[in-house]
């Protein structure tokens, strides 16, 4: 088992981290913002389940592998890249209906909000390097036990969330007050030009 000195010193860390404004968080506001609540779900376990495969990679010392697998991981930024760009543009084309009246309707899948976000993840190596730069801070990488491993997977599990959570909720709170058309417009151009900015970060990175 790890120690509560250390669990906390990498919990504050990784708290920082997952509320840094990047990629994933502008890409979740902005959605939360045009398109409501509805499908963040899907969309935060998809960061999630990409997160955790990271800390794997990086507790299992598995660094050397995923820097040798450079042309997948290249292509899969790509693909995340290009996600957030087909997000961009629904939003910068989707019609300026009130959203305080309700949630608008939205075609994606939950599962292609997961492998979209998964995509975007997955396609962002310096979230190992991240872990890699944190976890010595918790645990020496050559004596994690399982049970030390589960318990900072834990930890990512209800920390992300939460933190997204909070994103989701205010971006909630502000999406009511927009009921005039013209500033739904605005607001999903807006949007989907953050969307595209951060498809332009994600790919440049």
């Amino acid at each position: 088992m790890l120690s509560l000195y250390g669990l906390a010193v990498f919990s504050v860390v990784y708290i920082l981290a997952v509320a840094s404004p990047g990629p994933a968080v502008a890409a979740l506001v902005a959605r939360v913002l045009a398109r409501g609540t509805r499908g963040t779900t899907a969309f935060i376990v998809g960061l999630l389940v990409g997160d955790l495969l990271w800390f794997t990679l990086a507790a299992t010392g598995l660094a050397m592998l995923a820097k040798n697998a450079y042309t997948v991981f290249v292509v899969v930024k790509f693909a995340g890249a290009a996600y957030l760009l087909y997000l961009a543009y629904r939003l910068w084309t989707a019609p300026p209906a009130p959203l305080a009246g309700g949630e608008a309707p939205i075609r994606e899948r939950p599962i292609q909000l997961f492998f979209g976000t998964l995509a975007l993840s997955l396609g962002n190596p310096k979230t190992m390097v991240f872990f890699l730069a944190v976890l010595p801070t918790v645990v020496e990488l050559s004596k994690l036990t399982v049970i030390g491993f589960f318990e900072i997977a834990l930890v990512i599990g209800v920390l992300l969330p939460s933190v997204l959570g909070a994103y989701v909720f205010f971006a909630g709170r502000a999406r009511k007050h927009l009921t005039r058309p013209e500033s739904v417009r605005w607001v999903r151009r807006g949007t989907g030009a953050v969307m595209a900015g951060a498809a332009i970060a994600v790919a440049t990175r």
